[in-house]
């Protein structure tokens, strides 16, 4: 901020405050010392005031409240480029710095804790009941909002309790995804494929997870597995058990992210699906992304238990 904006700051909130003490000491010249039962003179709908002067307990409120805002101006910034009196802060007070000062006192405090299970294979952390529930509460501060608060998601949003993972399960791949996270992609077919073939083409992919399709809708099921071989396989495999690499996911199973009925099928075939899972590592750092991976690794751990 340049001198010019730092000294018109400063007088136009200093001249503020100095203009309002004046307007109350002023106002009390001449103000009777007792009660009346006289009026101003004022009359609105049959009431009128009273012409008494205000509370000493009204004057004084206003007195305190002047003086906390000059003593807050005075240790924090306010006035232009002025830093503040409040020690700890050398380039001034702000929320920014004082949210960096408790996460470095934090950071002090907890560090060693979460360097120490930094050093663990991921697999004996997720043994560790200390360890678990640092993980957990890092869980649901950075992940239930998409997840859910018992991590078995949502729609759009995979159960992570299960074991159906479509970047792999493994405790190094977790750690992956959540560090850096992911981004998938299911193209649209609609302008490619046509609705006849979105419609053949789901009664097959229905038909790899055993599912029946409705009545009443006529469903070429060849047609359907030849165009499924000539657009799909690429990353749903031909047996249409997914690709772990690209994120495509298992059509074989009983787990569907955006819904398994027939119209909703036809709705991801038709104009396809992105998903993004952001990386976690700028945020929450390296050590903490270990425990968070430890923690999400045990949850698939226990249903398979």
């Amino acid at each position: 901020m340049t001198s010019f904006w730092s000294w018109y700051i400063t007088l136009l909130t200093l001249g503020t405050i100095a203009a309002l003490v004046w307007l109350l000491l002023a106002t009390r010249k001449g103000q009777r010392i007792g009660a009346t039962e006289e009026t101003v003179g004022h009359c609105y709908d049959g009431i009128e005031e009273y012409d008494n002067p205000l509370p000493k307990w009204w004057f004084m409120l206003f007195v305190g409240t002047v003086i906390f805002a000059l003593g807050y101006l005075a240790l924090y910034p306010g006035l232009g480029n002025w830093k503040g009196l409040l020690p700890g802060y050398e380039d001034g007070w702000t929320q920014a710095s004082a949210w960096q000062k408790e996460m470095h006192k934090a950071s002090q405090q907890y560090g060693p804790l979460y360097a120490k299970y930094a050093a663990m294979p991921l697999e004996e952390v997720a043994r560790d009941p200390q360890a678990l529930k640092m993980g957990g509460r890092l869980f649901a501060s950075n992940c239930s909002v998409c997840h859910g608060s018992d991590a078995k998601g949502a729609y759009g949003f995979p159960n992570l309790t299960d074991d159906d993972w479509l970047w792999g399960g493994d405790a190094a791949t977790i750690k992956t995804t959540i560090q850096h996270g992911r981004i998938a992609t299911m193209p649209a077919w609609r302008d490619v494929i046509g609705e006849e073939g979105i419609r053949d083409v789901t009664g097959y992919v229905r038909s790899l997870s055993g599912r029946e399709n409705p009545e009443g809708i006529a469903i070429d099921l060849e047609r359907g597995q030849n165009i499924f071989a000539s657009n799909c396989v690429v990353c749903h495999g031909s047996d249409g058990k997914g690709l772990a690499m690209l994120g495509a996911p298992n059509l074989t199973d009983n787990v569907w992210l955006y819904g398994s009925s027939f119209a909703q099928i036809q709705q991801t075939i038709r104009y396809g699906r992105n998903g993004r899972m952001p990386a976690q590592e700028n945020i929450l750092g390296n050590d903490k992304v270990h425990l968070l991976a430890a923690y999400v690794y045990s949850l698939s751990r226990k249903a398979q238990d």
